[in-house]
């Protein structure tokens, strides 16, 4: 049993409190305390259950531009976690993650759809909305916001919340602090949609859904990872939700790794990091460093900072739904009614 995960039991004493919690929010929503509000066109959350690492980010731009192919007028709506402001809004593609936040800066990079950051995401829509050019209204062009990471954020009414599940989330995973989920996983229930992870056993998982009592559409998510040409070993490094995935991926793609080193979610690289991983590929003859697209982009500037022979690498996570032109032709007949 890992070290980290043995360490965090000791914290089960404390989930009841954090459950506790939970239920005094749920009581304080739709009240003048915690007021749920609307915004004039139809919202499509993307969430999850667990802390992170479930492919939220790669399903919400898979999401922007499969709605956009169908003549969508689409926009994002994020938190911006990590960025250094709480006022809304617009992404610039050409910003740092400082100002932005690593997530909406690759939605933003990756799609081309307008996407809005504020610390409450209603303040994020209303930008949005204020600044869609006057045709969007005069003539009614059908358009839909996307709330990323937005199933805890129940301040904004939505009306598709789209929830990812993972396996090992669902049977083995429990409540902060002790554990990574959120929300208990009766809280399932909320969403319009479950989208689960495929191969992994989807179709066994699918059934247990069905047996706890879910009715709603299950979609199946496959994740791609496309990893540069690299000639020899090299030096993997990442500060996401779950890194052990991103490792995996590299090795399963056939890459060979010197060394793996993970920094905490979220992490803001400092010079002194740099030459940790310099001096690791030195010591292990990797010919060269990779990393994810969201590491890329809270590098910064310091991504040029790495010396010859030695290149930085990006490895790119995709996510395709299964039975692509069904699942979306039944989320668009959803925004129908929704307007």
């Amino acid at each position: 049993m890992p070290r980290e995960y043995s360490s965090r039991k000791l914290l089960l004493p404390l989930v009841p409190a954090y459950r506790l919690a939970l239920l005094l929010r749920e009581l304080r929503l739709g009240t003048w305390l915690e007021p749920v509000n609307r915004l004039h066109c139809p919202v499509v959350s993307v969430g999850n259950l667990s802390t992170g690492g479930a492919g939220k980010t790669p399903l919400t731009i898979a999401l922007a531009k499969a709605l956009e192919r169908r003549g969508l007028r689409v926009d994002v709506l994020s938190r911006g976690y990590g960025r250094l402001g709480e006022r809304p809004a617009r992404v610039d593609s050409d910003g740092t993650a400082h100002d932005f936040g690593d997530e909406p800066l690759l939605i933003a990079r990756e799609t081309g759809v307008p996407v809005f950051v504020a610390g409450q995401r209603f303040g994020a829509g209303q930008l949005a909305e204020a600044s869609a050019p006057p045709d969007v209204f005069q003539l009614h062009l059908p358009t839909v916001h996307i709330l990323d990471d937005g199933f805890q954020h129940r301040q904004l009414h939505r009306d598709v919340d789209i929830l990812l599940l993972d396996r090992r989330d669902w049977l083995h995973d429990t409540l902060l602090p002790a554990g990574n989920l959120r929300e208990p996983a009766k809280a399932a229930h909320r969403a319009t949609v479950i989208a689960i992870p495929a191969p992994d056993r989807a179709a066994e998982f699918e059934t247990s859904l069905r047996a706890w009592g879910w009715e709603g559409p299950i979609w199946r998510l496959h994740r791609k990872m496309d990893i540069p040409a690299i000639d020899g070993p090299a030096v993997a490094f990442c500060g996401i939700a779950r890194p052990t995935q991103f490792f995996a991926g590299l090795e399963t793609a056939g890459q060979h790794l010197a060394a793996r080193i993970a920094f905490p979610d979220h992490h803001r690289f400092t010079p002194a990091d740099l030459d940790r991983l310099v001096t690791t590929a030195g010591q292990t003859g990797a010919t060269a460093i990779i990393t994810t697209e969201k590491d890329l982009i809270r590098l910064g500037n310091s991504a040029a900072a790495f010396p010859a022979p030695i290149s930085l690498k990006t490895a790119r996570l995709r996510v395709e739904i299964e039975h692509e032109d069904e699942a979306i032709d039944w989320l668009v007949d959803q925004l129908k009614q929704a307007r």
